[in-house]
């Protein structure tokens, strides 16, 4: 009887010590409650839809530049949008186009055909040489287009011009119908261009400016990019007029060319045939653009460069001799168009 009266008890103790710690458990407050933070929804800025691409008879355009137009990108499409056709998918423009991107066409580069017109079209055509375009010499209004402008024509060789070497991968190539020098005895004598081809030239050059918005400094000779062995288009042409008239291509500021034309003339009598002296003329054609080794030295590669530059900005005299005026021209020159 004592056992289970003993037994009842300790139950019971038992069953009030439970009671009174879950009772602790449930009306337990912590001090410091935490207050969790209100979620707050970000507004997006919605992008401003892109313009959207034409399908004109199965052939997709896109002639709006949505990309950044400081940095010379352009998006814009100048033709047909040329796509891959995998089979058993398809390809869609939902995304196009992508602002990174720009134009391959960086550089116009004006040649001479020294050919009449009848084979000049003949060689541009069927042999292995060629030009995006042929401007004639028989007085109409047409120019020749030879090859698309989204394509490589093999018009340039062996080039380069500041860091670009092989331009026929970023150029568009302009031939224009000239007899170059047909009297190769002693000084060259080089052939007039009309006034019919220079119009022709000058309008068509300044579309493909525009368009690809070339800078001036990329607007060259082929006598420019490959002065060792190429002339064209030759003293003749004239560049002044192209760049007064119509904004094309590069001059120099007379003044600035006066300055250091008065300093050069000291200057040549006293250093002339100094290493030291050379070298920095040479450093000075290589700053403008020419490809040319540094030799220290009046070579054949640095007379013939020399000699470019002067069919280019001093055509009154191109004897590939540097005097003091070539010299002056040759520094304006760096000081308006520095390297960047």
């Amino acid at each position: 009887m004592r056992k289970t009266l003993y037994i009842i008890g300790l139950s019971a103790l038992v069953f009030s010590c439970t009671s009174q710690k879950n009772v602790k458990k449930n009306t337990y407050q912590p001090k410091n409650p935490v207050t969790q933070p209100k979620t707050v929804a970000k507004t997006q800025t919605p992008e401003p839809p892109k313009p959207k691409v034409v399908s004109d008879h199965g052939v997709d355009f896109f002639t709006t530049n949505i990309a950044d137009p400081t940095k010379n990108d352009n998006t814009a499409s100048y033709g047909s949008i040329v796509s891959a056709k995998p089979a058993g998918y398809k390809v869609v423009k939902t995304y196009f186009p992508a602002v990174a991107q720009n134009f391959r066409q960086r550089y116009l580069i004006l040649h001479y055909t020294a050919l009449p017109d009848d084979k000049s079209i003949t060689v541009l055509t069927q042999q292995s040489v060629s030009a995006h375009y042929l401007v004639n010499n028989t007085g109409d209004n047409e120019i020749y287009q030879l090859v698309d402008e989204n394509k490589r024509a093999y018009h340039a060789g062996v080039s380069s011009w500041r860091s670009d070497k092989n331009l026929n991968d970023t150029s568009i190539g302009i031939e224009i119908v000239n007899a170059g020098f047909p009297n190769g005895a002693g000084k060259r004598i080089f052939a007039p261009f009309s006034d019919d081809q220079v119009k022709k030239v000058a309008a068509l050059a300044k579309d493909i400016i525009n368009r690809y918005q070339i800078p001036p400094t990329n607007v060259l000779a082929h006598a420019d990019i490959a002065p060792t062995r190429k002339q064209d288009p030759g003293p003749m042409f004239p560049w002044k007029k192209l760049y007064d008239e119509y904004q094309i291509g590069m001059w120099y500021d007379e003044a600035v060319k006066q300055n250091y034309f008065d300093l050069a003339q000291t200057e040549f009598v006293a250093r002339y045939n100094e290493p030291a002296f050379i070298f920095m003329i040479q450093t000075a054609l290589q700053k403008f653009g020419y490809g040319l080794e540094l030799s220290g030295k009046w070579d054949d590669a640095t007379k013939k460069t020399i000699e470019a530059l002067q069919y280019h900005f001093r055509p009154q005299n191109y004897d590939g001799i540097m005097d003091a005026e070539t010299w002056a021209i040759l520094q304006a020159l760096n000081q308006k168009y520095p390297t960047k």
